[in-house]
């Protein structure tokens, strides 16, 4: 490894990528369902209140990152292509890096900012009305209609929020093979 390498922003970008897409992908179909899987309903909730804010502000995150990093194409003659903003910006590069970029930075904000905070405030709600009702949201029916309108509620939330995480993990997939082609 020369020490110049170190200043170039392609190693960046290709750690950036890759954790999330093994971060996106782990959480998604590993910790996340075994998680579910060996905990009692609480403590996942309380690992998951815990875990989404942090996982959602990386999928954030690190889209600007990708950005701030692009590294510009490259020729036998030299540089051929802009690298950062300007590369992702260039309209050649318009649904091969701007598009996977932007659909994962939006999912994530989306989560993060809006259908995150939703949930998060749903369950409490949900627990509020467990302590009234005397009985668990995911006790076998019947609920009260109080419970059964938090329950669904939750259930299209959590339902939006995999829609989002799902889009996020494709345009990171499509955007890997947008960098795997400049591997050719």
């Amino acid at each position: 490894m020369s020490p110049s390498s170190l200043l170039s922003p392609g190693p960046y970008h290709i750690i950036s990528y890759g954790t999330l897409l093994g971060t996106t992908f782990f959480h998604s179909f590993v910790g996340g369902i075994i998680s579910f899987q060996v905990l009692p309903r609480p403590q996942f909730s309380a690992l998951m209140t815990k875990i989404f804010p942090v996982y959602f502000s990386m999928q954030t995150a690190i889209p600007v990152i990708l950005a701030l990093t692009y590294p510009g194409a490259t020729s036998a003659f030299g540089s051929a292509g802009a690298a950062g903003i300007a590369g992702v910006l260039d309209p050649d590069n318009r649904w091969s890096v701007l598009a996977p970029i932007a659909a994962i930075f939006l999912t994530g904000v989306a989560n993060l900012a809006v259908v995150g905070p939703a949930t998060t405030k749903c369950m409490k709600e949900r627990k509020h009305q467990e302590t009234k009702d005397g009985k668990k949201s995911y006790d076998a029916p019947p609920h009260s209609q109080e419970m059964t309108a938090l329950n669904k509620r939750f259930s299209q939330l959590h339902g939006i929020s995999s829609l989002l995480n799902l889009g996020n993990l494709i345009a990171a997939v499509a955007y890997g093979f947008t960098l795997a082609s400049r591997l050719d």
